[in-house]
């Protein structure tokens, strides 16, 4: 399976060049039908906290600029969007929608930034959602939720052999965002994809650095800093052999 990474840099609170931008991005790396191409969180918008601007009704614009590159594409789409919770609060989201313009997962982010005050204008959500593509039993998870193995885990015991994480994750943290992202997929022999955001907004500069790493915890795609895309190739078959072959999943009580 071909994945796509899409590393932008995303204009402050200004959706329709977000939207254009992707369309670009995406359009020069022509990817193949099949194909899975992420998007990172709250791409349409940056990390804003201004609900007013960012929160969208379901079938909103971003939604329907992903099922448009999906449908375009004949791929599975992935992108992060501010969807509307009612009392001025917004939910921070992961999409997954398939060419057919089907919604296959609407992950809610758990774990709220509170460093960055996200918690204060976001409702958390609980629990995972997977869907199935080309063969990987997939889960989706927003940037902060890195940080709490036990999510992961859970999404691992549902039937995950794939971990995505949309994110807007900052500089400073980079080495975090690295060996977490390496950790995920050891501890949990898994594919994990990092998509991050590149540039900078008003409150934090962003390092790129969108990863695919594999179940042995080796990075085989690295998008460095700038804004660009890069593609992965996936086999569904290195998931299920490691863990038959290394058995700590099941150690762990977990089948499959």
């Amino acid at each position: 399976m071909k994945t796509l990474l899409v590393q932008l840099d995303s204009i402050w609170e200004d959706r329709t060049a977000n939207h254009d931008k992707a369309r670009r991005l995406i359009a020069s790396a022509k990817p193949e039908p099949g194909s899975l191409i992420i998007l990172p969180e709250t791409f349409s918008t940056g990390f804003s906290m201004n609900v007013a601007v960012t929160a969208e009704p379901e079938n909103g614009p971003t939604e329907q600029l992903l099922r448009e590159l999906a449908g375009q594409y004949q791929s599975c789409v992935i992108g992060g969007v501010v969807t509307q919770a009612g009392n001025g609060r917004g939910m921070n989201q992961a999409l997954a929608i398939s060419p057919d313009g089907s919604v296959l997962a609407r992950y809610t982010k758990n774990y709220p930034f509170t460093f960055g005050g996200e918690a204060e204008v976001h409702a958390a959500g609980s629990g995972v959602s997977l869907f199935e593509w080309q063969g990987l039993l997939i889960a989706p998870l927003i940037c902060y939720d890195l940080r709490f193995p036990e999510i992961a885990r859970s999404a691992v015991r549902a039937g995950a052999q794939m971990l995505i994480y949309i994110a807007a994750w900052p500089v400073k943290r980079v080495q975090h965002w690295i060996t977490l992202l390496q950790a995920r997929a050891i501890e949990n022999q898994a594919y994990v994809a990092g998509v991050n955001r590149c540039g900078s907004d008003p409150q934090f500069t962003y390092t790129g650095r969108s990863l695919v790493v594999d179940p042995h915890g080796i990075v085989i795609a690295d998008a460095a800093e700038q804004e660009r895309t890069i593609c992965a190739q996936l086999d569904p078959a290195v998931v299920r052999d490691w863990r038959a072959q290394f058995p700590a999943l099941r150690d762990a009580g977990i089948q499959g």
